[in-house]
């Protein structure tokens, strides 16, 4: 009998850097709307850490939302797919915690543990400066 897939949706950010958290509120948002799919694991990461290590090497899938500075204008998004995602976080970073998500994904790879398939949703921000509210154009 085959196993079911393990899919992990993780939105990341600083929801006290305003847009930097748009991450975190889209797996709120999600949690909130309760969705009961077998195998589906949603998560806040927040900031991320380590911690997460041991939910990304039990996925085959990987989904990730996250600030991601995307040279569009305020709320634009891109898909990037499995090594496109390296590419995306290795560059100039404009959040702490992109370096983090590049270091936890290396970890994975590292242990030969790393989900088949992987996404990032990455979302251009206006403003990652201190608030706690969105901006208009990223919480559309």
């Amino acid at each position: 009998m085959q196993r079911e897939k393990k899919i992990l949706v993780m939105g990341v950010g600083n929801m006290l850097m305003q847009d930097d958290g748009v991450g975190s509120r889209v797996a709120e948002a999600l949690l909130e709307s309760n969705p009961r799919y077998p195998g589906l694991e949603i998560v806040d990461g927040g900031t991320i850490g380590l911690a997460l290590l041991p939910q990304i090497e039990n996925a085959d899938a990987l989904i990730m939302v996250d600030a991601s500075e995307l040279k569009q204008p305020p709320g634009a998004l891109r898909l990037f797919r499995n090594a496109e995602i390296d590419e995306q976080l290795s560059g100039k970073r404009r959040t702490v915690h992109e370096v983090a998500l590049v270091d936890l994904l290396s970890a994975a790879a590292i242990r030969g543990r790393m989900p088949a398939e992987r996404v990032l949703l990455a979302i251009q921000p206006r403003c990652t400066e201190w608030g706690v509210d969105l901006t208009p154009e990223v919480a559309a």
